[in-house]
Formats: C-alpha cells, sequence, structure tokens
C-alpha cells in the first residue's frame, strides 16, 4: 500500500512548471480579450461621437424654430431691396420668432432666424403694429424690420366723418374712400341686426353714425362692417355718458339739433338748457336746422314761407316738441351739453355774427330783440 503522504509530494514538485505554463497562456489570453474590447470601446466611442455630433448639428439646425433663436449656422438672408409687392398680415401679440416665420413663408425674408436676428438688433422692434403690411419679395431682414417698424408699410381704410354730418353725406364718403357703391351701404343697413341698430332707433340711421375716424384693416372693409362699427361706436359713447337705453333716441336728436346750430363748444350746454327750457313750456323750438333738413337745403337758404309749411315734420316753427328724428350725427361735446345742460332761464338764442359763429342767450323777448337787431347790424355792415 502507497504511503499516502509520498505521493502528493511528488505530483507537488511537477506541478509549479505546468501551472507556469497555463497562467502565461490564460494571461495573453486576457491580454488579447482586453485589446479587442479596447478597439471595440474605440469604435462604440467613435460612433457615438458622430452620433451625438449629428444630433447637436440638427439640432442647432432647428434651434430656431424649437426654442425661438436665430440659428447662426443657417441664418441665410437677402441681400434685398426687394421686388415685387406681397401683403403679409402680423396678427396682434405676434413675437418676432411669429413675425419671422410669416415673412419667410411670403417669400419677404430669406428665413427666419435672419429675421430674428435683425429683430433683436433694432431696439424699436416692440413698436410693430398687428395688421396687415405691404413689403417686397426678397427684402433683406434689417430693412423689413425697419419698414415694419416704420408702420408706413401698413395697409389700412381711414374713414373721417366730421360732427354734423347726415346719414346721406356718411355714405357718401364712406363710398368715396372705400369704393363701396352708397346702394350697397344701402342695402346692408335694410338688416338692422346685421349692423347693430338699437330698437329704439326704430330703422332710422339718422344721428346713429358716429363722427369719428374709422381706422379699417382690409378685411373689415365691407358694407355692413363699417355701418355696425359707426352704430357701435355711438352705443359706446351713450353708454360712457349713462344714457339709459329708453332715453338714447331723445338725447340723440337734441344733440344733432345742438351740433347744426352751435359753433362754440360753451354754447352748447346753454343751447340744451333752452332746448329743455322750451320743451318744458310747450314752447315751438324754432331751430333753423331742422327746417332745412326737412327740405334738404341750406339752412342759410331758408325763406319766411318754409318756416310757415306744415307739411314738413321737421318744421319746428309749426310741430311742437322735437322732430321726428335726429337730424345730423352729433359729436361728443353735443352729447355731453345735453346729458349734463348748463343750469339757467334761456328760452332763446341767436348767432349775431355770421362769420364767426358768435351766439347770444336771452331769457325774455326784449333781450332777443336786442340781440336780433345786432345781428340786422352787422348783416348790413357785412352783406350778409
Amino acid at each position: 500500500m502507497t504511503d499516502l503522504f509520498d505521493r502528493p509530494a511528488v505530483q507537488g514538485e511537477q506541478q509549479p512548471a505546468r501551472s507556469s505554463r497555463a497562467e502565461q497562456r490564460a494571461r495573453r489570453a486576457a491580454k488579447k480579450r482586453r485589446q479587442r474590447r479596447r478597439r471595440r470601446a474605440l469604435v462604440v466611442l467613435l460612433v457615438s461621437v458622430l452620433v451625438v455630433g449629428g444630433a447637436g448639428y440638427l439640432l442647432l439646425n432647428n434651434a430656431s424654430s424649437l426654442f425661438g433663436f436665430a440659428n447662426p449656422l443657417e441664418a441665410k438672408d437677402f441681400e434685398g431691396p426687394g421686388t415685387d409687392p406681397v401683403d403679409v398680415v402680423i396678427e396682434p401679440g405676434s413675437t418676432g420668432r411669429d413675425m419671422g416665420a410669416a415673412l419667410t413663408e411670403a417669400g419677404v425674408v430669406a428665413s427666419s432666424a435672419a429675421f430674428i436676428q435683425a429683430f433683436e438688433a433694432n431696439p424699436n422692434a416692440g413698436k410693430i403694429q398687428p395688421g396687415t403690411h405691404t413689403l417686397l419679395l426678397g427684402m433683406s431682414a434689417k430693412d423689413a424690420v425697419a419698414r415694419l417698424v416704420a408702420n408706413d408699410s401698413r395697409v389700412e381704410t381711414k374713414i373721417t366723418i366730421p360732427e354734423g354730418f347726415t346719414v346721406k353725406q356718411v355714405l357718401e364718403r364712406a363710398s368715396s374712400v372705400t369704393g363701396i357703391p352708397v346702394a350697397e351701404f344701402e342695402t346692408a343697413m335694410a338688416d338692422t341686426a346685421a349692423t347693430g341698430l338699437p330698437a329704439e332707433a326704430n330703422g332710422n340711421y339718422e344721428g346713429w353714425l358716429y363722427p369719428t375716424t374709422y381706422v379699417l384693416e382690409p378685411g373689415d372693409v365691407s358694407a355692413q362692417g363699417v355701418i355696425r362699427n359707426m352704430v357701435s361706436q355711438t352705443v359706446m359713447k351713450l353708454d360712457e355718458l349713462g344714457v339709459a337705453p329708453a332715453d338714447r333716441e331723445s338725447v340723440l336728436n337734441k344733440a344733432s339739433l345742438i351740433e347744426r346750430e352751435a359753433k362754440y363748444a360753451p354754447d352748447r350746454p346753454k343751447m340744451a338748457r333752452a332746448i329743455e327750457n322750451r320743451l318744458a313750456t310747450d314752447m315751438a323750438l324754432q331751430i333753423d336746422a331742422a327746417v332745412a333738413y326737412g327740405l334738404d337745403k341750406p339752412g342759410t337758404e331758408l325763406t319766411r314761407d318754409d318756416t310757415r309749411n306744415p307739411d314738413n315734420p321737421y318744421n319746428t316753427y309749426v310741430h311742437k316738441g322735437l322732430p321726428p328724428t335726429p337730424i345730423a350725427s352729433p359729436g361728443p361735446d353735443s352729447l355731453a351739453a345735453v346729458v349734463n345742460p348748463e343750469p339757467g332761464d334761456w328760452i332763446f338764442w341767436t348767432a349775431v355774427n355770421l362769420e364767426t359763429g358768435e351766439t347770444k342767450f336771452a331769457v325774455t323777448w326784449d333781450e332777443h330783440e336786442a340781440n336780433v337787431a345786432e345781428l340786422r347790424r352787422w348783416q348790413a355792415e357785412n352783406g350778409g
């Protein structure tokens, strides 16, 4: 039987040699594996860099659309000055980015990025007004921003209605400015619901077309739109003065008489009081402007027979009370005068100077006769 302690001793003498060679082979294999792993890692890293770099380029390339700032890699710009005109709508609340997108799409500027850079470089860019602007195809971004800032490219229609205009005069003015035939305005006015004419007007627009300047965008220039704007302005002004809907028509009526009679703003509250005093005592108003309106003739051409004609419903010499409707579009001073007439006992008034419009008021008939005599002297001296 072999000694158990001798066998391991013999084997143990040869084992170190065999283990050394195996370890060397293992180390060489491990080294090769590490080298292969390093090469694979380098390839992966290179691919990652290329991918990330490409994504970064794409991100930068689309930065203006993603984040709203200019991309220097794509700030393409036209040299200008531009060619054919084109209308571009700048919506209310538009940012520089929004404007750049609209102008790029229209072909005005070469890129949103160039426009944004020019927009940010112009200290007055925040003053650009919304609306329709006529620009040029192929403009430089800098010129496009400057044109928008100047606001001389904005397409708009301005209609100025003077105080004291009648409906007939308003329609003629609106037609001359917009090119819309008067007949088209009249057709639009037949639909009082669409134009917003209040029920208390009884279908009559006289006095309800507010005198002011209207600025209309291209899409708003229509017969119905123009009339609706004017009526809404009148309603707004009456509401501001605290006039109840039931009183609107009478306020406009009185204010229209004052508008056509008074020449100076300080005279209007006095005239408003004189009208109230006459109505309170059931006196005829005897206002020449109303008589002239009913006859469709200038007040300076009225005759004695005109003031005696009972067939004219606007003859305030014959018919007591207010005329059937207002006789013109009153302005803010006349409206305010009716709402807040000046305290006083005046019954009469007359102009004493037809050139300046100076007017004098009287409580008694004798005072009034003295004022009329002053008027006659002026007429005699001036051939009036």
